[in-house]
């Protein structure tokens, strides 16, 4: 029976028996003397949830602040890490026309770039090194861990100006192989894993020694991590860096506008023989279980939008462990492209995808909307 159907029905026996009926209903009337039609509705409502009770929610999200306390986690300052590309020419500052309102900045332009962000709130950046020089690149990417390198300037730079600024150092070659691809190679241009992981160890190491509070490897190279983690407890710094894996990075197509910005695209073939599947979950899952056991202290997902999943399966196997999601630069600049068509409004979107990715498990979020982010979370 429909909802009106109800309503007629109930009408029908009220007036058909509206002596009896009069004695025992409340003597409610009108301005001009007649009973009050509630009693006809409130039985109709009475009846549509006799027993259900539970599925009446709108109260429990009827105020803004009410609608936030729906969330498990809330997107905070505290929780965002910057990307910053810093390139070896000082004074440069190139903005990256697929990745909107983003720049390659030398290291003279850095300070004032963060300056004001740094009063709004910002705690965290991840440096990611963009060689510009001639031949600066070859097949070792000597350039990675150079003390006069963008890295390790920046690193010290920060650490001397923003002493309460926290820095994460992207530990990767291909910004700095001559190939562009994330290690060194095998003469069959296949991934030499052993040199690869003892020169991403290394690379780690010199961050660290910089001053990086964080070295996130993101090569995905088997055994990176142990042999970092061994590599800081030898050189008595374990306790003071923490490690950020990239346990579950996928390969695909949403790297793009990242690539343009670091110069990083394979000069042949592709990562996909060390980049997990995009329909890899049990592999993911692996993946990030391996990583736990070798020393990891936080476990990255890397896209964030699309494999949600993922990061959830990252918190249930990392119980313990703050979980990290990079939005990275293809999710950002289709985020753009749709606000730009009017597809939506682009602060709007910017939250309900971090709200997303917050809502699978992460507490950690890499993103470039971070700069937006500080003022909207302030106003």
């Amino acid at each position: 029976m429909s909802f009106s159907s109800l309503v007629s029905d109930l009408t029908f026996k009220d007036n058909a028996n509206d002596d009896a009926s009069r004695a025992s209903r409340p003597s409610i009337r009108s301005a001009n003397g007649s009973y009050a039609r509630s009693y006809t509705s409130t039985a109709a409502t009475s009846v549509s949830i006799t027993g259900d009770i539970s599925s009446q929610l709108h109260g429990g999200y009827s105020h803004p602040l009410a609608r936030s306390w729906q969330a498990e986690r809330q997107l905070t300052k505290s929780m965002l890490i910057y990307p910053l590309f810093i390139s070896d020419q000082d004074d440069e500052e190139t903005i990256i026309p697929s990745l909107p309102n983003q720049h390659r900045r030398g290291i003279s332009k850095v300070i004032p770039h963060l300056e004001p962000l740094i009063r709004k709130g910002l705690r965290s950046v991840i440096l990611f090194g963009v060689p510009i020089a001639p031949n600066v690149k070859d097949a070792l990417g000597t350039a990675a861990d150079d003390p006069q390198g963008p890295v390790i300037q920046t690193i010290r730079l920060l650490r001397a100006r923003f002493p309460s600024l926290f820095i994460v150092a992207d530990v990767c070659l291909c910004e700095y192989t001559s190939h562009g691809h994330c290690g060194i190679l095998r003469e069959d241009g296949g991934l030499n894993n052993s040199l690869s992981v003892d020169r991403i160890s290394d690379v780690a190491i010199a961050y660290a020694e910089a001053g990086a509070h964080c070295v996130a490897p993101s090569d995905m190279n088997d055994g990176r991590i142990r042999a970092i983690k061994l590599k800081l407890i030898e050189n008595g710094i374990a306790h003071k860096v923490v490690l950020m894996s990239y346990s579950a990075k996928f390969s695909g197509c949403m790297y793009g506008p990242f690539r343009d910005a670091a110069g990083s695209c394979p000069s042949f073939g592709d990562r996909k023989c060390y980049q997990l599947p995009p329909g890899g979950r049990g592999l993911a899952r692996r993946a990030i279980n391996r990583d736990i056991q070798e020393g990891a202290d936080i476990i990255m997902v890397k896209p964030a939008s699309s494999y949600l999943d993922i990061i959830s399966d990252a918190k249930d196997i990392g119980k313990d462990m703050p979980v990290a999601a990079y939005q990275v630069s293809g999710e950002f600049a289709m985020i753009h492209a749709a606000a730009k068509a009017g597809v939506f409004d682009l602060k709007t979107m910017a939250f309900e995808s971090t709200e997303g990715i917050l809502r699978a498990g992460a507490t950690i979020i890499v993103s470039y909307f971070t700069p937006q982010f500080l003022d909207w979370l302030s106003s």
